[in-house]
């Protein structure tokens, strides 16, 4: 549960990690565990330090520095995978990191 929310202004400086359990069509090939996904691709948590740094890649120099790193975490993921990418974020230096949410009803 959020106690804050914020809207991002600029998008294009946000690289967004979704973590959670595939949708049932792709649970035949993925598997029902929770899983990374990077852009449209499934990937470990050991490839999030590329993605990173290829994210990082794709922007302007100036840019670089305001570089956000949005998780959108399904609600039932088990904090092991999320702390997995954390750690990752952490070596690849993407500090700046939000938690996407839904607004309370």
């Amino acid at each position: 549960a959020a106690t804050e929310l914020e809207k991002l202004e600029k998008k294009s400086l946000v690289s967004f990690i979704y973590i959670g359990k595939p949708l049932p069509e792709y649970q035949k090939k993925m598997g029902t565990t929770d899983r990374i996904q990077l852009n449209d691709k499934f990937a470990e948590s050991s490839e999030v330090q590329d993605y990173i740094y290829q994210e990082r890649e794709n922007m302007k120099e100036e840019d670089k520095p305001f570089m956000t790193v949005s998780l959108k975490v399904d609600a039932n993921t088990k904090m092991g995978i999320v702390t997995e990418v954390k750690q990752a974020l952490r070596q690849a230096y993407a500090l700046k990191i939000n938690y996407s949410a839904t607004q309370r009803q």
